[in-house]
């Protein structure tokens, strides 16, 4: 038998591969074992939830009945449903559209911009582009295989331990300032301030449209789109569907078709921000996974198209920075802040807009 954890774990760890990779679906996927399991000789028929209810750690036959009809269970060689009845010898798989991966960390001579460190913790300003732990297609050349080659001569940093490393995580295209822990103890105290949303974290965007107010308070669940398993959705609060989810916004500077503004956010959630801003009908400028790649507002003309397409060429990915970071420090217990400057993308793009705008008199 072949055993990579739990049910939700696998799954979990297939689509977070995907999206730190950011990686597209092929039409033809190609599915990667698992799981694997081989029914005894004297095997009674059982539903195959039921079976493999007692042969998955923590994992509810829910979730089972789920991936059954997502495909991503086999029998021999073959998706069956959950009400499928286990026989002797039958051979039970699971399959996942992501390969099993030795994920070891190797520690890599990768430039860091290290806004902070001391013997606890380490504050990094992450560049757009780069991948925050490895992933399909991502396998080296990431933040934590940076931050292993940074730490290699600290005796008790193990990049391979979960009990030490990154706090928290930020989209592949996303800039901005992330919070490591070099040990046990920091990595415990720090992930409390995220759980118990101590913390506090505000991020720069620019996003489509002009806002009639100048603040204001999303809240919605986040969810994987059911159409989309890359990108994700936002439901209702009540809908027992994802994860709560709040962000505070605030306007910043008004561009016509485009406005900066800074988030805030009371929770962590996966592409929150990108979620939260496209569903009040506001995508991110740039942001193709969730439309804002195209032209939404503003008029047809040539002349504005090409603007538009010059402004993608600037900076092609959303534009979204983790401008501030603050915390409790986990061993002085001083409040820690920090602050980093707009990347040179953003910032260009927005002079490209200022221009603009003085030229066309908005």
């Amino acid at each position: 038998m072949i055993a990579a954890g739990n049910l939700e774990e696998l799954e979990e760890r297939s689509l977070d591969m995907a999206y730190d990779a950011d990686i597209e679906d092929d039409e033809q996927t190609q599915l990667y074992e698992h799981f694997r399991v081989v029914a005894d000789k004297k095997q009674d028929p059982l539903r195959i939830d039921k079976f493999l209810l007692t042969r998955l750690h923590d994992t509810s036959r829910n979730r089972i009945q789920k991936a059954a009809d997502a495909g991503f269970i086999h029998v021999n060689e073959r998706p069956v449903k959950s009400n499928y009845k286990v026989r002797p010898c039958d051979v039970i798989t699971i399959m996942l559209d992501r390969p099993h991966y030795d994920n070891t960390i190797e520690a890599q001579d990768i430039p860091l911009d290290i806004v902070y460190e001391d013997s606890d913790l380490m504050v990094i300003n992450k560049p757009a582009g780069m991948v925050v732990h490895p992933g399909c297609g991502n396998y080296d050349g990431t933040l934590v295989n940076a931050i292993a080659w940074h730490l290699k001569d600290v005796p008790d940093y193990d990049p391979n331990d979960p009990e030490v490393g990154l706090v928290h995580r930020i989209d592949k295209d996303t800039s901005g300032l992330l919070v490591a822990a070099k040990t046990p103890t920091a990595k415990t105290k720090l992930s409390l301030q995220f759980f118990n949303k101590t913390t506090h974290r505000s991020y720069n965007a620019l996003v489509w449209g002009n806002f009639e107010e100048d603040e204001g308070r999303i809240e919605g669940n986040i969810g994987r789109d059911p159409k989309d398993r890359l990108r994700m959705d936002v439901f209702p609060p009540d809908s027992g569907i994802g994860k709560s989810a709040v962000t505070h916004y605030r306007v910043l500077e008004r561009f016509g078709y485009v406005t900066l503004v800074e988030c805030i956010l009371e929770t962590g959630r996966t592409h929150q921000i990108r979620a939260h801003m496209k569903h009040i009908g506001h995508p991110l400028f740039s942001d193709e996974r969730y439309g804002g790649n195209e032209i939404l507002r503003g008029n047809r003309t040539g002349s504005y198209r090409q603007f538009i397409q010059n402004c993608f060429e600037l900076c092609p990915r959303q534009a979204l920075h983790a401008l501030t970071l603050g915390f409790v420090h986990p061993t002085t217990g001083k409040e820690m802040n920090f602050t980093s400057e707009l990347p040179d993308d953003m910032q260009q793009l927005l002079e490209k807009w200022r221009r603009y705008m003085q030229s066309a008199g908005i």
